[in-house]
């Protein structure tokens, strides 16, 4: 059996605008928009997608508490959870670590006729990416394919680190979960000998969110974890003071030993997934780690996480030992997928992407989302819950 989700980094943002298929839907030609859709959904043996049956959208969700737990969740206590006040709909998944192209990512086993439900607009509408996971294939996000250097439909072995199959990339979908990089269907899940239905999708009220997961902690059993899934960034108000730090951000000393790091890096292949010389490279999240590390500060582990690791400020008051922040998936608007170091005078210093080396490079603007002014104590807490 794959290693659960749990202890190792689960599932804990999705983004405000969530995962799509590209941008097909803004097509206004039905031809543009069936060609834009097949960048990113791979068509079966020419044919078109798999036959396989999908039922119909009826409906949308919005998620906003995931559960997860190292074992499958009894049916009493699924019921428990659904009859809390305040949950509206919940959606049964499957959860786990696996080995996806030789990398350790977050894998979830979804029914497509109902999990469809719980994405967002574009991918919930998108027929072809949800009969090519009932069909038999898996879905990778787009940063995993791009950068991971992954072709749609190609095939990939998928599973633990000694027993893996085969398996075909139907889809490029970043579904706006950090950490999760591969969607199959539970039937393809439990063939892969991932955990059965111990996981949880929760749509309820986002106001409430954080109440009903203290009540759900009375309901689960021992080793799950609640966590919210889509927590606002801590981001000041339009025009508005900047948060007071009141000795909660880095020290000059740190600040110096974090760009210092960074430097030392300089040259090193950009490998997605890596996050030290072990891997032969880094990415852009893994860089960061690693520099902040050196000066003894946790981050998680994804940019979507350390985006929560301080405050967001405008970029214009950004200042060295900052990380500056991009929503740069076109699969997934709005969802932090880029992260780089600031060191002052419009540079900064990055692990851009695939075929580049970790460089100075000047700060662009294009989908910039703001600077993070790091708080330690925050970083260490996101780092400690398993992020």
């Amino acid at each position: 059996m794959l290693p659960t989700v749990i202890g190792v980094g689960i599932v804990t943002s999705l983004a405000a605008n969530g995962a799509v298929i590209a941008s097909w839907r803004q097509a206004a030609d039905p031809a543009e928009q069936s060609t834009r859709s097949q960048r990113y959904v791979a068509a079966s043996t020419g044919l078109g997608v798999s036959p396989a049956t999908v039922a119909p959208l009826r409906g949308r969700a919005t998620p906003h508490l995931l559960v997860a737990a190292p074992a499958t969740l009894p049916p009493g206590v699924v019921e428990r959870v659904r009859r809390t006040k305040g949950v509206r709909r919940i959606e049964v998944v499957d959860a786990a670590q696996a080995m996806v192209g030789g990398k350790r990512v977050g894998l979830l086993g979804v029914e497509p006729s109902t999990f469809r439900a719980f994405t967002p607009e574009p991918t919930a509408e998108s027929d072809a990416l949800w009969r090519n996971i009932a069909g038999g294939d898996i879905a990778i996000s787009f940063t995993m394919g791009n950068d991971g250097g992954i072709k749609l439909g190609s095939q990939v072995p998928v599973g633990g680190r000694t027993r893996q199959s085969q398996m075909r990339v139907g889809a490029y979908a970043t579904m706006g979960l950090s950490d999760v990089d591969a969607v199959v269907s539970r039937r393809a899940a439990r063939d892969l000998g991932v955990p059965t239905g111990n996981a949880l999708l929760i749509s309820a009220s986002k106001r409430d969110a954080g109440k009903i997961a203290r009540a759900l902690r009375k309901v689960l059993p021992k080793g799950a974890k609640t966590v919210e899934v889509s927590p606002e960034l801590d981001a000041p108000a339009p025009g508005g003071q900047l948060p007071a730090a009141r000795g909660q951000v880095m020290n000059a000393q740190q600040v110096e030993t974090v760009i210092r790091a960074a430097y030392s890096r300089l040259g090193w292949p950009y490998v997605w997934g890596g996050e030290s010389e072990a891997e032969g490279g880094y990415d852009c999240s893994g860089l960061m780690q690693y520099a902040f590390a050196r000066a003894g500060i946790r981050l998680p582990r994804v940019a979507a996480d350390q985006a929560r690791a301080g405050w967001v400020i405008p970029y214009a008051k950004a200042r060295p030992g900052d990380m500056l922040i991009w929503a740069n998936d076109p699969t997934a608007p709005g969802y932090i997928s880029h992260i780089a170091l600031y060191i002052g005078d419009g540079k900064m210093i990055a692990a851009p992407r695939r075929g580049t080396v970790v460089q100075v490079q000047r700060v662009y603007t294009r989908n910039m989302k703001g600077a993070v002014r790091v708080n330690p104590q925050m970083g260490a807490r996101l780092k400690a819950s398993g992020l």
